[in-house]
């Protein structure tokens, strides 16, 4: 067999793989659009008491229905005493007239405003969330994303999961909300229809080790045991890696059955591919075996690749139509489980074909923009500020953060 024609086989030869790849990828859909009913039919834990929670939210501008995101963490039907941090770097942060705007809603609310500046990382968020804790005065901590949307049981399934016998921390699942526009409901189907699916089926199978920065709770007594926040200022990650301190202390992240909503504003393609490749390259960072292995949850592109390899070979438009059909099986799993009010079939072929792009982009760069700043990430998660050069063309490291660490000791104890 020449070398001329192995090289006229491959082309059949990678389509035959994208096929197996496709079947193991529908055997997969199926799965989790089983498993997804499955994980919001259990039962959530009722807390035997009611200890005082303080609510930390590091801020960062005006996003979009701020007011309306924060005021749901506080229309909450909780019996024991809450506290409200909002932390911001400045001062005159545009997110604070929407701090304001809840003080006059909701006078009764115990709400204070933490501005400062201290960084400990070029990790922006941690540092927001240590120079809070000072002024926090419970020993339930629960730390939330400001573009977080939440029911009125919140407090309840979160407190009653983190009494329960060995958990040291409690996260939640999240679904997107989409903002009005075409591409917020982009960002959001792939929350729902792909994210969301993943994380159902990976905890299912022992695999998944998720702790999400949309909901982080846990006891004072429990961050001191893991060594306070800042030693996180450098991750990607942060929120993954704050759950892996606390597993090794032995004990577990537990996820109640209810759902919280990530707001999704992502406003043109290129926002939206820049805000997803970095979420990918994020989960990357955190799993890398993992995120290799999520190749089959894009059944769909994975068949039409085979269709296209194959000159559309009859083998490999079943399978396309086969992964259409149960990736919309899929999608209204997921909305009957999640309570969605708007499907995501209009936008099927389109968003998963999106999807397994940045897929396969996030394999090919380390760097991350987040907060209109530029991050290198290496092999262990740390992120590396990085700057443009005069030509805009160049990018080159910056100068390592110090940490300071005396302040969030002093903050924990």
């Amino acid at each position: 067999m020449t070398v001329l024609h192995l090289l006229r086989m491959l082309p059949e030869l990678f389509a035959v793989l994208f096929g197996v790849c496709a079947v193991l990828g529908i055997v997969y859909t199926l799965f989790a659009g089983a498993l997804i009913g499955r994980f919001f039919a259990r039962r959530s834990a009722t807390p035997s008491h009611y200890p005082g929670v303080t609510i930390v939210k590091p801020l960062h501008g005006d996003e979009w229905n701020l007011a309306e995101h924060l005021a749901s963490f506080v229309e909450q039907d909780y019996p024991g005493p809450i506290q409200y941090l909002f932390g911001v770097h400045d001062s005159a942060d545009p997110a604070l007239a929407a701090v304001e705007a809840l003080r006059a809603r909701y006078p009764q609310a115990r709400i204070r405003v933490v501005a400062d500046a201290r960084l400990y990382g070029p990790n922006r968020k941690i540092a927001n969330l240590v120079n809070m804790l000072e002024h926090a005065e419970h020993d339930v901590l629960c730390f939330a994303d400001s573009d977080v949307c939440v029911d009125r049981r919140y407090l309840l399934h979160i407190v009653g999961a983190l009494q329960e016998p060995g958990v040291g921390l409690v996260t939640s699942v999240y679904s997107g909300l989409p903002a009005p526009g075409v591409w917020p409901r982009f960002a959001a189907a792939s929350i729902n229809y792909h994210f969301l699916p993943g994380v159902i089926t990976g905890l299912a199978l022992g695999r998944a080790r998720p702790c999400f920065g949309q909901t982080v709770a846990m006891t004072r007594d429990m961050l001191s045991r893991i060594g306070g926040l800042t030693q996180f200022a450098h991750h990607l990650a942060e929120d993954f890696e704050i759950g892996e301190a606390v597993r090794r202390t032995g004990a577990t992240v537990a996820i109640p059955p209810s759902i919280v909503q990530h707001a999704c504003v992502e406003d043109t393609l290129a926002s939206l591919l820049k805000h997803e490749l970095r979420w990918c390259r994020t989960i990357r960072a955190a799993d890398r075996s993992g995120h290799l292995g999520a190749v089959l949850m894009h059944p769909l592109p994975l068949a039409i690749l085979a269709v296209l390899l194959s000159a559309g070979a009859p083998y490999a438009w079943t399978l396309a139509g086969v992964s259409l059909l149960a990736r919309a099986w899929l999608i209204l799993r997921a909305d009957r489980a999640t309570g969605a009010r708007r499907s995501g079939l209009w936008c099927l072929p389109t968003c998963d074909l999106i999807q397994f792009g940045i897929y396969v982009a996030s394999f090919f760069s380390s760097r991350v923009i987040w907060r209109g700043r530029y991050f290198r990430v290496d092999a262990a998660g740390l992120l590396t500020p990085v700057f443009k050069d005069a030509s805009g063309t160049g990018m080159h490291a910056t100068a390592d953060f110090m940490p300071n660490h005396s302040d969030e000791e002093n903050a924990v104890r």
